[in-house]
Formats: C-alpha cells, sequence, structure tokens
C-alpha cells in the first residue's frame, strides 16, 4: 500500500487501519510505503528503511523510534555499504 491514507479524513484513516488489521489478522502480509512517521510506527511490525535506492537498515517495532528512523533514511558521507 503506497500512502493508503494520503488526503483522507481521519474517520477515513481509521477505517483504512481496520481493514489493514483485519488482512494482517487473516495472515496477509502488507508492504506499507509511507512518509507519516506516526503512521509508520503505529502500523508495522518490520520497517525497513531506504535511502537512494538501497536498504540502509531494519528495525523491529520494539526497536524503531522516529530518530533511528530519521537516521538511517540519511545518506551517509563515508561512501560505505548498507548497515
Amino acid at each position: 500500500m503506497d500512502e493508503p491514507t494520503k488526503g483522507v479524513d481521519v474517520g477515513a484513516k481509521a477505517e483504512i487501519y481496520a481493514i489493514m488489521g483485519d488482512l494482517a489478522k487473516k495472515g496477509y502480509a502488507i508492504i506499507l510505503i509511507s512518509s507519516e512517521m506516526p503512521e509508520i510506527l503505529g502500523m508495522s511490525d518490520r520497517i525497513i528503511v531506504m535511502c537512494n535506492g538501497r536498504k540502509t537498515g531494519e528495525l523491529n517495532r520494539g526497536e524503531a523510534t522516529q530518530e533511528g528512523i530519521l537516521e538511517l533514511s540519511m545518506e551517509k558521507s563515508t561512501g560505505k555499504g548498507t548497515k
């Protein structure tokens, strides 16, 4: 789902989140792409962070923070590979 709640009101967001939760409970895997940090932190079991088309890190729900995600999303000036 790419930006599933972009431009929708709060009520519609809650409904979309409920649908996503129901699908997950039924065993469906959902790939969520979002620019909204609260949405990422609230809806994700695992977060894969990318920068310039490369994976820069992976966090599980328990270790994910806004700061950690932002740090992983910034291009490292060292030129070294991914984490």
